[in-house]
């Protein structure tokens, strides 16, 4: 087994979110007994419990961070959300001497800029791009709108999950589309324009080294903040898996698609850049009619999806990334329990606006000590009379379970015990929401699709 330096390898975990939570608490369970330090922007109850210290601060500040480095000095740095890998903190550290699970900046690229990902697949020959095209000023923006019919308007950029439009969702019409197309080009100076796709989406996260790849069980992402799909886009209210890796609605064409299009990618970004990709490549695709095709990718585990596959490792967490870091990922032993399971996030009851007043959130420890249940706090302030609330996300829930239906009957029961102003998306995993699915598909595609594979 790969193994840190020293008895008691020190880790620093940076992130802010539920999915950071869950990064340490697998740290904390590794048999190597690590010493984990966390970086984050306020005291998160989970992170403030579970490491040694926890250093407030900025994720984009990479001064902060060397700082912070060269008085921990951890053996292995794993950083959760996507804004710190854009900054370049992985790319800092290495200079530093030390190991890093999250890519540099330059192959970070494939999230915080979508054209640089459109064209890396184009270039490389790799199926999956829909049609696209990639506009640095207004001109030809209504030409090409015209000619696609329905499109989606993505900014270039990071914009957690926030900033994607889809007309015949967000906008209404051409106009619609333009204006705000143009906004984007005027603050941003590029926008990119593409055909919409029916279908039904699905997440893919490839741990990997930059040559050996661990696909994780796929899992199926929900961005609107109200159930049955409606209201604005979020960070992600849930999101749930199955107990053989796919999803109802797929077939086996579809996995291997997606799993072969991040194994390509991997492999391009290497031939592109000329450095290893080590961390997690995350792949948002879509099924559709005629096969898989890529929506965008994230360069990090993805939130909510990091919490239906990290507990269902069966490895050294600490291990794995070690030896991801070093490029040595082949020599890990790993497993995936078959389980099912489903999260439900925990927000604030006018989430995504933001709170008026401060309220606190009270976690009672029936949920935390069931069995077939996890709890992971994210964007909650622990101080001394309480946990309190922010306008983000306060936390997850995630049943665990043989089946979908026990496990999101698990979820909902411990969503329904938290106490304080807060909501969540009680569709998320029940046989209504995943039938629809599956019959979206059929209609898509006829009886192509078979039995749950």
């Amino acid at each position: 087994m790969t193994r840190l330096a020293g008895t008691r390898p020190k880790l620093l975990v940076v992130g802010k979110d539920a999915r950071t939570h869950a990064i340490v608490a697998a740290c904390v369970a590794s048999p190597q007994r690590p010493r984990v330090f966390g970086l984050t922007e306020l005291p998160i109850p989970g992170l403030v419990e579970q490491c040694e210290r926890v250093f407030i601060g900025s994720l984009l500040d990479v001064d902060g961070l060397v700082k912070i480095a060269r008085e921990v000095e951890p053996d292995l740095v794993i950083i959760g959300p996507e804004e710190p890998l854009g900054a370049g903190f992985t790319d800092a550290l290495r200079r530093l001497g030390i190991a890093v699970f999250g890519p540099t900046r330059q192959l970070a690229a494939i999230e915080w800029s979508k054209s640089w990902a459109r064209r890396l697949l184009d270039q490389h020959r790799i199926a999956g791009n829909p049609e696209y095209r990639v506009f640095d000023s207004k001109a030809g923006l209504r030409q090409y709108m015209v000619e696609l019919g329905d499109v989606v308007v993505k900014p270039d950029g990071l914009t957690a999950g926030k900033g994607v439009r889809v007309m015949g969702e967000h906008l209404h019409c051409v106009d619609d589309a333009l204006s705000y197309a143009e906004a984007i080009v005027e603050k941003d100076g590029r926008v990119e324009i593409e055909e919409r796709l029916e279908g039904e989406e699905f997440s893919l996260q490839t741990i990997t080294d930059g040559e050996t790849v661990i696909h994780c069980p796929l899992a199926q992402d929900h961005k609107r903040a109200r159930e049955g799909d409606q209201g604005p886009n979020t960070g992600g209210m849930g999101s749930y898996s199955c107990p053989d890796f796919s999803l109802p609605f797929l077939d086996r064409n579809d996995v291997a698609e997606a799993q072969s299009i991040n194994e390509q990618v991997i492999d391009a970004l290497a031939r592109e850049t000329g450095e290893r990709y080590k961390g997690v490549l995350y792949g948002g695709f879509i099924a559709t009619g005629k096969g898989v095709r890529l929506i965008e990718y994230n360069s990090r585990f993805g939130d909510p999806e990091a919490l239906n596959v990290i507990p269902l490792l069966r490895a050294d967490f600490v291990d794995l990334c070690a030896a991801a870091a070093a490029g040595e990922l082949q020599r890990v032993e790993y497993d995936f329990e078959p389980k099912a399971t489903v999260c439900k996030y925990i927000v604030p009851s006018t989430y995504p606006e933001p709170l008026a007043t401060d309220e606190r959130i009270v976690v009672p420890e029936e949920l935390t000590a069931a069995r077939g249940l996890r709890w992971y706090w994210a964007a909650c302030e622990q101080r001394e009379d309480g946990v309190y609330l922010t306008s983000s996300r306060s936390g997850a829930v995630v049943g665990i379970a043989d089946s979908l239906g026990e496990a999101e009957s698990l979820a909902e029961h411990g969503a329904s015990l938290l106490v304080g102003p807060v909501r969540h998306r009680r569709d998320i995993g029940t046989a209504d929401l995943v039938d629809a699915r599956i019959a979206h598909m059929r209609s898509l595609r006829g009886e192509r699709i078979g039995a749950h594979n």
